[in-house]
C-alpha cells in the first residue's frame, strides 16, 4: 500500500485526514467519539481498497473504536475540567460497559456484515427520533435510576456500542436527558464513557478477528493500524475545538443538530445494505 505513490491512495489518506477533523469536532460538540462519522467514511475507504465485503464492516468499527481512545480521552479531560461531568454515573458504570462491549466484539465476530450495518441505523434513527421530536415531558423519571438500573444500562450501551464502532454518547445521551439531566452533561459525561468503551472494544475487535481472512495489511485482527494512524493526530487537535462548541451552543440547537447528523448517518447505512 505504501509501495508508490498511488493517486487514488494519496486522495484517500487525505480524505481520512478530513474525516478525522470533522470526528474530533464531533467528539466535542456530541461527546459521540466520532465513530458514527468514522464508520461510514473507513466502509467507503476499505470498499476502493476492495477489501472482503464479509470482513469490511467489521474492520471499520474495529478501527473506529481505536481511534475513539485518544479522542474521547482528550475530549473527557476538557470536559471534566469544567465541572460538567457526573462522576457517580461514570463509576456505576466502570464494570457494567466494558461487559457489555466484550459481548458485543464477541458477537460481531459471529454475525453479517449486513446486520452490523442494521443494528447502526435502526438506533441511529431511533435516538435521532428522540432527539428532533422529544418534549420535555418525555422524562423516565426524575433522576437516574439505582445503582442496579445503572448497571444494565451501562451493559446495554456498551454491548451495542461495541456493534456500531462507537463512543456510547448516542445511546448515553438520550439516557441521561431521558431521566432529566441537562443534554449539556450527558455530553460531558459520555465523553467519559467514550473512554470505557473505546480501550476494551479495541482488545475485543483484536480478539475477535484474529487470523480472520480477507484482512488488508497493517491490519491486527478487525483493526487497520494504517487508518488508526492516519486519523488519530487529527483528531486529538480538534476534540477541544468541539468542546467548546458544545458549551457555546443552546440545549434546543444542540439536540436538534445532533439528531439530524444520525438521520444522515442512518440513511447512509441503510443504503449500504445493497452493497452487500
Amino acid at each position: 500500500m505504501l509501495q508508490s505513490f498511488d493517486p487514488t491512495l494519496v486522495s484517500l489518506a487525505i480524505a481520512l485526514i478530513g474525516a478525522g477533523a470533522i470526528a474530533g469536532l464531533l467528539a466535542g460538540v456530541f461527546g459521540i467519539g466520532g465513530g458514527a462519522v468514522l464508520v461510514p467514511v473507513l466502509y467507503q475507504f476499505l470498499g476502493i481498497l476492495q477489501v472482503d465485503e464479509a470482513v469490511r464492516m467489521h474492520i471499520s468499527i474495529g478501527t473506529s473504536l481505536a481511534v475513539i481512545v485518544p479522542t474521547s480521552l482528550r475530549s473527557f479531560v476538557s470536559h471534566h475540567k469544567r465541572g460538567a461531568v457526573d462522576d457517580d454515573l461514570l463509576r456505576s458504570y466502570l464494570i457494567a460497559v466494558p461487559a457489555g462491549v466484550f459481548l458485543g466484539a464477541l458477537t460481531a465476530a459471529f454475525i453479517s456484515a449486513n446486520s452490523l450495518k442494521a443494528v447502526f441505523a435502526v438506533i441511529a434513527l431511533a435516538v435521532a427520533f428522540k432527539m428532533l421530536f422529544a418534549k420535555e415531558s418525555w422524562k423516565l423519571g426524575k433522576d437516574l435510576p439505582s445503582t442496579k438500573g445503572r448497571a444494565i444500562a451501562g451493559v446495554v450501551i456498551g454491548f451495542f456500542s461495541s456493534l456500531m464502532g462507537i463512543g456510547g454518547g448516542v445511546m448515553n445521551n438520550s439516557f441521561m436527558t431521558l431521566y432529566n439531566r441537562p443534554i449539556h452533561q450527558a455530553v460531558a459525561t459520555s465523553s467519559g464513557l467514550g473512554v470505557l468503551i473505546s480501550i476494551p472494544g479495541t482488545i475485543g475487535y483484536v480478539i475477535a478477528g484474529w487470523g480472520k481472512s480477507g484482512l488488508p495489511e497493517f491490519s491486527v485482527g478487525f483493526i487497520n493500524l494504517l487508518a488508526v494512524i492516519l486519523i488519530i493526530p487529527v483528531t486529538i487537535v480538534f476534540a477541544p475545538l468541539g468542546v467548546k462548541m458544545a458549551h457555546a451552543l443552546p440545549k434546543k440547537t444542540l439536540s436538534r443538530a445532533f439528531g439530524v447528523f444520525l438521520i444522515i448517518v442512518a440513511i447512509r447505512f441503510f443504503l449500504a445494505l445493497n452493497d452487500s
